[in-house]
């Protein structure tokens, strides 16, 4: 009687082991698919000054980028959540104005970001 609970007892834990494996990372890792979200943060550099001030101006390479990004909503959340963009000073609540600032028009307005919803 012994055997099969161990038995199944390891079999439970492949389970959860293997179910586990396939779920997101919390922090975001697979939503910009195989780089990760503090990997992509570089390419928003242009947007540095953007991301702290929201009367700033947008410069064209950061709209361009942003724009790009945009069509996966889960990565552009991700990055702007991200360790690189909190450590670069980019304040979420005022990085997620960016694509209406750059008059994106097909922008994933209403989009829940952690905390934050984009304009």
């Amino acid at each position: 009687m012994e055997a099969p609970m161990k038995l199944i007892c390891l079999l439970g834990l492949l389970v959860i082991v293997v179910s586990m494996a396939g779920l997101e990372r919390v922090d975001g890792a697979s939503a910009c698919g195989k780089s990760s979200p503090d990997n992509e943060a570089m390419k928003l550099a242009p947007c540095a000054t953007a991301a702290q001030d929201e009367k700033a101006d947008v410069s064209d390479s950061c709209c361009l980028q942003v724009k790009k990004i945009g069509q996966n909503p889960s990565c552009l959340c991700a990055i702007m959540l991200s360790d690189t963009a909190k450590s670069s000073g980019v304040k979420p609540e005022i990085a997620l104005t960016i694509p209406k600032r750059c008059n994106i028009a097909n922008r994933p307005a209403g989009y829940k970001c952690g905390p934050y919803t984009l304009p």
